[in-house]
């Protein structure tokens, strides 16, 4: 029997297949009754699962980072699909294959890093082309940026999103600072090094994606100024001069702000023209990931609209894809109201 991927699944499937155990919680309702949710994972994505009225000797045996059989039914909630699940145990993985649980970019890894490394090869100003080098030549650091997700859950959440992420803002920083050549070119490209270096130890993927203890108590951009600090310190060894003090300022201040708002957890606002221009960039991918991410996983594929996602606050336009616009035109009434 064909294998059921998560990517395949609608509202109302019922399924009985194997996935990898990405997370496991042990939570109680409103009445204090315990129920497991877990995430299940294959090449094709993620999905949410749960199990109602467990105990906790039942689920002693359910854990992260291996593989589970599960039985359930496809639902959707609040706008995403979930499972309810009958039955999960977990299963050997020996004569499972690895790569039909690892979500990955669509694009090669390799030629990713190899393009990530000559972009950032062409910043030319000491001290930054030293810091970029001292960056480069780490090889623990450079495996771990293969590895590592752009995020656990939202844009770019697959091995290789990271890199992935930051060679395409990497493309739009050149193309950017073509047309605004006010901007420093070197500056801004350090800053799409620099802005999520923090994720390489705030992110783990040893069993599934999740934050770890470094993750959880300081976050990407506290750990990103330190690990741009320890480099400085290299590069300084190495050259036997100090790094010029505004100008490490100037490269910890597009870390700290690179969300750009202080509701999204930037402790100060962008002050420079190269921290505003690296926000709207770096927002401009992640959102625009996030929207295709959307629309092609939206599991109505009957309808022009996708379901409300919560993340994004608003419901997604897909149009007729496979007809006409005239056709979308004439159902798009029915399909916005809610």
């Amino acid at each position: 029997m064909a294998r059921r991927w998560i990517a395949e699944l609608k509202d109302g499937d019922l399924v009985e297949e194997v996935f990898f155990l990405a997370d496991r919680q042990l939570r109680a309702n409103r009445n204090a009754a315990l129920y497991l949710s877990v995430d299940l994972r294959d090449r094709t994505g993620v999905i949410n699962a749960r199990q109602w009225n467990v105990t906790e000797n039942s689920c002693d045996a359910i854990q992260p980072g291996g593989y589970v059989r599960v039985r359930g039914k496809v639902q959707v909630y609040q706008g995403a699909l979930q499972m309810i699940l009958s039955h999960i145990t977990p299963v050997p993985g020996d004569d499972l294959n690895p790569a039909d649980f690892e979500a990955g970019p669509p694009q090669n890894v390799a030629v990713l890093l190899d393009e990530f490394k000559a972009v950032m090869a062409t910043v030319s100003r000491p001290p930054l082309a030293q810091l970029v080098a001292a960056f480069l030549a780490d090889e623990a650091l450079m495996q771990s940026l293969c590895d590592v997700p752009a995020g656990v859950k939202a844009h770019h959440a697959y091995r290789g999103g990271l890199l992935e992420h930051l060679t395409t803002l990497a493309r739009l920083v050149r193309q950017a600072c073509d047309v605004y050549p006010q901007l420093d070119r070197d500056l801004m490209l350090c800053g799409v090094l620099l802005h999520d270096i923090g994720k390489l130890r705030e992110l783990s993927c040893d069993t599934g994606f999740s934050y770890t203890d470094e993750g959880q108590l300081l976050g990407h951009l506290v750990i990103g100024v330190e690990m741009l600090s320890e480099k400085v310190r290299v590069v300084e060894q190495q050259t036997g001069v100090p790094f010029p003090q505004e100008l490490l300022w100037r490269l910890k201040h597009v870390i700290v702000s690179h969300h750009g708002a202080y509701e999204f957890g930037s402790p100060r606002l962008p002050m420079t023209p190269e921290a505003m221009a690296l926000h709207l960039l770096d927002n401009l991918d992640a959102k625009i990931h996030e929207f295709t991410q959307a629309i092609d996983a939206d599991p109505n594929a009957g309808s022009h609209w996708t379901l409300f996602q919560p993340r994004l606050d608003r419901k997604l336009f897909k149009g007729a894809r496979n007809g006409s616009a005239g056709e979308a035109g004439q159902t798009s009434g029915s399909s916005t109201s809610s």
